[in-house]
């Protein structure tokens, strides 16, 4: 149960929007193994003028992408893997990247954060045989 949030500028179409959503749902489900159907991709913008790298007004396009998932869910590798392939997906899409853009990977105790009401603590208890 992924949620993605990606910032980027500059300002991209409607389409690239879906674009970008559908391929880093599917490196989500790919590289880490989580499933599409509770994976979220939020795409937030900023006009160039609101994004500085090194105090200064970047010359290329740039992303910040941000994932959150259940600590203990996924390798250090697979962890690496998903920040190069999303790193590559970014620039494939976007055009040039400003090398100060980053993909992060946020992990949350299974207790701190769920889906349709219920933690995925819960989740791992209702699966676990009494």
């Amino acid at each position: 149960m992924p949620t993605l949030q990606l910032k980027i500028s500059p300002v991209q179409s409607a389409e690239r929007h879906a674009l970008l959503a559908q391929a880093l749902t599917a490196i989500t489900g790919r590289v880490l193994g989580k499933r599409a159907e509770v994976t979220a991709v939020l795409v937030d913008e900023l006009p160039a003028r609101r994004w500085f790298i090194g105090g200064g007004v970047p010359e290329h396009a740039t992303a910040l992408l941000e994932i959150r998932i259940t600590a203990g869910t996924n390798t250090p590798a697979e962890k690496a893997a998903f920040i190069e392939a999303a790193f590559a997906e970014l620039q494939q899409q976007l055009g040039p990247l400003e090398p100060a853009s980053y993909v992060v990977v946020h992990e949350l105790p299974a207790t701190d954060w769920g889906y349709g009401g219920r933690t995925q603590e819960a989740r791992r208890h209702a699966r676990v045989p009494a």
